[in-house]
């Protein structure tokens, strides 16, 4: 008997076999997209704020991976697993400490940095947390005259004598604290009309270090990511001249390609070095949804040493405090 149609009871299966197949790889491209724009930098438009959330679409890439193992998909194993490795190979990195953090001998310096949103954070928690952790550098953005004012009376200015500082009204005030001197310092407005305070610190007994507190332009809109670029392209490079420290709201995460290349002007991610990248800094606040993310940074030049990081949270903010301790070469 010659059987011409194949068994009624064949065809669910592989309609169902087709449909897991097809959505699997519906799960794959996006995937591939994602990983190609984080590799080479394709930050336009909506990707800007997207590529911020690169961890997460990291770990969600084994699932798929996992499925085509299950079912027996061969062909989209493949691909998965060659997903799930670029992925790795961008995120895991920044949660294993670095065998190399730069010198260890010299002087301590203590840095911290604070995104005050709009100065109407727990201003005395922003004192407190300096003198419990003997910060000698703070820096401090959305810094407006108010919080400035409130800053003075809770005692800031007892801890940290010197400073420069440019507070205005609303998000583009900056400013610089200090337990020691500066050499120089100023405060520069860049191209998204934010105020960047800086200054060389004099160190006892390991010179001067150029300090600045930096914000950016945030990308929240299509409108302003060439803003945003520009002011991420126009951040002092590491190499040449006196050790740096750049620290403060960059607006942009690891997984962004401008924030890369500022790094690899010679600067090391503090928290990338002590294995301690994943930790968000920005998010949630109020009830928002958003899963936290990590654009808080403190970039240290590669001629200065990471030996700790952390991040504390502060109340009224939709950022968390970030404090290094790091070792500057005696002179």
């Amino acid at each position: 008997m010659t059987i011409t149609e194949a068994p009624a009871v064949a065809r669910p299966v592989r309609r169902r076999r087709l449909f897991w197949a097809v959505l699997l790889w519906l799960a794959l491209v996006p995937a591939a997209i994602w990983l190609l724009a984080r590799t080479f930098g394709w930050e336009a438009g909506p990707w800007v704020q997207l590529l911020a959330f690169t961890p997460y679409v990291a770990a969600w890439t084994l699932i798929p991976l996992l499925v085509a193992l299950v079912a027996r998909r061969w062909a989209a194993a493949a691909v998965a697993t060659l997903i799930a490795f670029g992925f790795g190979m961008a995120v895991v990195p920044r949660s294993v400490a670095d065998a190399d953090r730069g010198p260890s001998a010299g002087v301590e310096l203590r840095v911290m940095t604070a995104n005050l949103l709009f100065s109407s954070a727990d201003l005395n928690e922003v004192v407190r947390l300096v003198r419990e952790n003997r910060v000698d550098v703070l820096a401090v953005q959305e810094f407006t005259p108010n919080g400035q004012a409130a800053l003075k009376v809770a005692g800031l200015d007892e801890l940290l004598p010197f400073n420069q500082l440019a507070p205005e009204y609303g998000a583009s005030g900056s400013g610089l604290y200090s337990r020691y001197p500066f050499a120089e310092q100023a405060a520069r407005r860049n191209d998204g009309g934010f105020q960047q305070a800086h200054a060389t610190v004099q160190v006892p007994g390991a010179g001067t270090v150029y300090i600045e507190s930096v914000h950016p332009l945030a990308p929240h809109s299509l409108d302003v990511v060439s803003g945003w670029s520009a002011d991420l392209r126009d951040q002092v490079p590491a190499a040449g001249g006196i050790p740096k420290i750049l620290m403060g709201d960059f607006n942009a995460t690891l997984d962004h390609k401008r924030l890369r290349d500022v790094i690899a002007t010679g600067y090391r991610d503090a928290a990338a070095t002590v294995g301690k990248g994943w930790q968000g800094t920005w998010g949630p606040y109020d009830g928002d949804p958003i899963p936290p993310v990590t654009i808080d940074h403190v970039l240290i030049d590669e001629r200065i040493g990471v030996q700790d990081y952390q991040v504390h949270v502060l109340q009224d903010s939709d950022h968390r405090v970030v404090i290094a301790r790091v070792t500057v070469p005696a002179a």
